[in-house]
């Protein structure tokens, strides 16, 4: 009586595993009839392919190693500059060295954390944005448009993105006087330098020709930056710590933070896919790295403008911002999930993570409000 089910259960798994044999043969018919091809070529033939696949092995090697491996990505980095022990604003005389005769400012944390971040991205990290492999992308496709190798490049231009509206704010207020003294010469630098291209490699098509690779330019910003920070410390350079200029350093962010929350709101309504969304991933690390990077810049504005927070009693306020900051580091799923709001099963981190930009710009009007008053 059951032989017929039997039967049809071994027919059914018979057929299946036909299928599933006949498509890995599929599968595999490229790599031995390039087998094939390959063993009947010359020694010297042999030789100079197998070389080629060495070399494009080690490259993707190369590759994959500086995707998935983050040196010295730490949300708690702000810890190691132990800013809260500092109480001079930036460029303002340091009162010890006053008393033994030595003329020493205070140098600018900001520009200290600016250098920093630059160079966790192009010194203790590879820049993934211009490697070879990253720009040929997969099978012609764009890395960002898969769901793989691309959360540290998002990760760094969201850095970057903060790194380069700072730069700006350092050149055109916060590092001169404003209408009375010229653009420092080192910081229009470090801003032209972290404005260059991301994408650029030592060759390119569009000028055709070679080219100086983008983390290049990123490292003579650190280096211009730092310079900036020397003179700083000896009283041969100007940060301008006024209430005005911190006002508009802060709508500036609250500008850039917001853009990035219209662009996840509309990653979320729209291509809600849940796991299967493959854009997810580099507009999550996207925010994520631009909120890293503003958790120390704000930290290091706080000690610059130490006595502008103090005069407003602000210092409250900015310690919960700070702490909104911080508490959006913690959201790093393996997996980003782009569900629907409503949905019970996926959850959607795009929707999270804004949920936690707009937390933080709220905070920062706050703050604004009360400077302007």
């Amino acid at each position: 009586m059951l032989e017929p089910v039997i039967n049809f259960f071994s027919r059914i798994f018979y057929y299946i595993g036909r299928g599933i044999g006949f498509v890995i043969g599929i599968l595999l018919w490229p790599f031995m009839w390039l087998g094939s091809w390959y063993g009947q070529r010359g020694i010297v033939l042999k030789a100079v392919l197998g070389l080629a696949v060495l070399l494009w092995l080690g490259l993707y090697g190369y590759f994959f190693y500086n995707t998935q491996v983050w040196s010295n990505f730490n949300p708690d980095y702000v810890d190691a500059y132990n800013l809260k022990s500092r109480d001079v604003p930036a460029g303002e005389p340091v009162a010890q060295a006053a008393a033994t005769g030595a003329k020493t400012c205070a140098r600018s944390a900001i520009v200290e954390v600016t250098a920093d971040l630059t160079d966790l991205n192009v010194n203790q990290n590879a820049w993934i944005s211009s490697m070879l492999l990253y720009k040929l992308g997969f099978f012609g496709m764009d890395w960002d448009d898969t769901p793989f190798l691309d959360n540290k490049a998002s990760f760094q231009r969201g850095i970057n993105n903060a790194v380069r509206r700072t730069a700006v704010e350092l050149v055109d207020t916060l590092g001169r006087v404003r209408g009375t003294s010229q653009i420092d010469a080192d910081l229009q630098k470090a801003r032209g330098n972290l404005q260059f291209t991301e994408d650029a490699w030592y060759f390119g098509l569009n000028p055709f020709g070679p080219k100086t690779p983008t983390p290049s330019y990123y490292r003579s910003a650190v280096n211009d930056l730092r310079t900036f920070n020397s003179k700083l410390e000896n009283c041969n350079a100007i940060f301008d710590a006024r209430a005005d200029n911190l006002i508009q350093f802060i709508d500036r962010i609250a500008n850039d933070i917001g853009a990035t929350s219209a662009i996840l709101k509309d990653r979320s309504e729209n291509n809600n896919y849940g796991w299967f969304d493959t854009r997810a991933d580099d507009r999550f690390w996207f925010a994520y790295g631009q909120l890293y990077a503003y958790y120390g810049l704000m930290n290091a504005a706080q000690v610059d403008f130490n006595q502008v927070l103090q005069e407003k009693h602000l210092t409250s306020l900015w310690d919960a911002m700070d702490g909104q900051l911080r508490s959006a580091l913690n959201i790093r799923p393996w997996i980003i999930a782009n569900g629907k709001e409503s949905g019970w099963l996926l959850p959607n981190h795009l929707t999270t993570m804004g949920f936690y930009i707009l937390r933080v710009r709220a905070n920062l009007i706050d703050i604004k409000q009360v400077l302007q008053q």
